[in-house]
């Protein structure tokens, strides 16, 4: 006789969101706690979001996951930051790298001397003071310090999110995470209204005490069965489609995502040790399909290695991500396009928030709303921050990019941009996902210049302020020079890896 489980978590779905979910649970949910997993083989997933920002790193820390097993098993790669082309007119381009930006001086952050400097003809572009960009620009990655006394640059990952996601199928499985595979057709729900049940096609019915709805964009949970309703934010982020495609690895196994601005939209690469990840976000108002896929097969590094594929999307969110006892997370949240590959973090982030609060069979209505406040919350930052790189262009003659520049913008996305014009002032809230440095790379490369400094930074005579930045600049320059090739950094940890496994 075995003891009855205290609290049935089922996952509705599989893919990278089910599987993080599930394998974040098989780590850390205390005893009592029973996941299962429903999927179908039959039903795909969408399978684009290959490229990541630095947190990733935490949530596979915190599993214990072994970084070079990790990157052999998913094909991954390193990444340093985003290019981003042709985003304030063509031919122009400028990166967020991951990291600092210069250095602080006194009280006042880099970029007050940097503005200072510009105004005066002494400072460099942002990317002599960005040891990350270095690095990037040259294909060049270390993991761990270059050198004594030099700090490590902060690193994300490309990989296959299928891979990863069987990846953490084992990693659960292995820990108790029970798997059923299934086709589901609806739910029961109790007399509360929760959902009690799912109900599979051939009229099974798996009960669990709290859902976490990983079903994609048609959200089975949160939207077919509670109606939860979807905040439409096309007005401010008007693409809705994209059509992706793998290619041959060929040219430059480069460590960071490019983003290339097309007439009605973007194009992404990621480069992957076994093939290369392309897509093109657009604007079906401006684009058809096959001008799309044209314009994508048309720019790739290599052979395409399947046909392309077509995903729609609505930007935008759940109005609630938890509802009763269910929790979105992935697609059926919402989505927000993969500019800043903020989808795969968004998994993490939710998953996080729901391990702070574990809920048991009584879910506490005040939980439920903070919870919802602050997921609303980092999805509105994130939106602000993907309207800044379109708002802020020069593509004069290409009516999706005229209207983005005509566009009446978030309150608060105005208030932010109107602060950092007037006195350089950037001051994004202590949770924000992105730092004062990422929103300063990206105002002043979409060709955003504040009109003012702090004056404290007048402070510095004109030598002395030139010496700053040429040490600045130096210090890039010495702490990207002993990092070896990506491409053998990326061998070298697989490598290792291996070593020990097999020892």
């Amino acid at each position: 006789m075995t003891d009855e489980p205290t609290m049935r978590i089922v996952i509705v779905g599989g893919g990278t969101a089910g599987w993080m979910s599930a394998a974040a649970l098989a780590r850390f949910a205390p005893p009592g706690y029973a996941v299962t997993l429903v999927e179908s083989d039959a039903i795909g997933t969408v399978g684009v979001g290959e490229a990541t920002i630095p947190a990733i790193r935490l949530f596979n820390e915190a599993l214990d996951i072994d970084e070079g097993s990790f990157l052999a098993a998913t094909k991954g790669s390193f990444k340093l930051g985003i290019e981003f082309a042709g985003w304030l007119e063509d031919g122009h381009s400028y990166m967020h790298a991951f990291g600092t930006v210069g250095r602080q001086l006194g009280l006042l952050p880099f970029r007050h001397f940097w503005a200072r400097g510009r105004a005066l003809g002494l400072a460099k572009p942002l990317a002599h003071y960005s040891a990350n960009e270095l690095a990037a620009r040259t294909g060049r990655m270390q993991v761990g310090a270059s050198g004594p006394g030099i700090p490590e640059v902060p690193y994300a990952y490309h990989f296959d999110a299928g891979l990863y996601a069987a990846f953490l199928r084992d990693y659960a499985e292995t820990r108790g995470v029970t798997r059923i595979e299934a086709t589901l057709a609806g739910a029961r729900r109790a007399e509360t209204g929760d959902i009690a049940a799912v109900v599979t096609a051939d009229g099974r019915e798996i009960a669990g005490d709290f859902f976490i709805d990983c079903s994609g964009f048609k959200g089975l949970l949160i939207e077919q069965e509670l109606q939860t309703g979807y905040d439409d934010w096309r007005h401010w982020l008007p693409c809705d489609r994209a059509i992706a495609v793998p290619c041959e690895p060929s040219g430059n196994f480069t460590p960071y995502t490019r983003s290339t601005a097309r007439p009605a939209g973007w194009q992404w690469r990621i480069p992957l040790q076994h093939r290369i990840g392309n897509g093109h976000v657009f604007c079906s108002e401006f684009m058809s399909d096959d001008e799309a896929a044209a314009i994508l097969l048309g720019n790739l590094d290599g052979p395409a290695l399947a046909d392309p594929r077509a995903i729609p999307f609505v930007t935008g969110r759940r109005k609630q991500i938890w509802n009763r006892n269910v929790l979105a997370v992935g697609l059926s949240s919402g989505f927000l396009e993969p500019l800043e590959s903020t989808s795969i973090h968004l998994i993490q982030s939710t998953i996080t928030r729901l391990l702070t609060v574990l809920p048991g069979k009584q879910i506490d209505p005040a939980v439920v709303d903070g919870f919802n406040r602050r997921s609303a919350a980092e999805f509105e930052n994130i939106r602000d921050f993907l309207v800044l790189h379109y708002w802020a262009n020069r593509r004069d003659g290409q009516p999706l990019w005229d209207r983005m520049r005509g566009l009446e913008l978030p309150q608060s996305l105005q208030q932010r941009i109107g602060e950092y014009l007037a006195v350089n002032q950037i001051q994004p809230a202590h949770d924000e996902l992105f730092t004062e440095v990422a929103w300063f790379q990206v105002l002043a490369g979409q060709g955003l210049i504040p009109r003012s400094w702090n004056p404290i930074a007048d402070r510095y005579p004109e030598g002395e302020l030139a010496g700053f930045l040429g040490a600045v600049e130096k210090d890039c320059v010495e702490t990207v020079r002993p990092m070896p090739l990506h491409i053998d950094c990326v061998a070298a940890v697989c490598g290792a890896a291996k070593k020990e496994k097999a020892a």
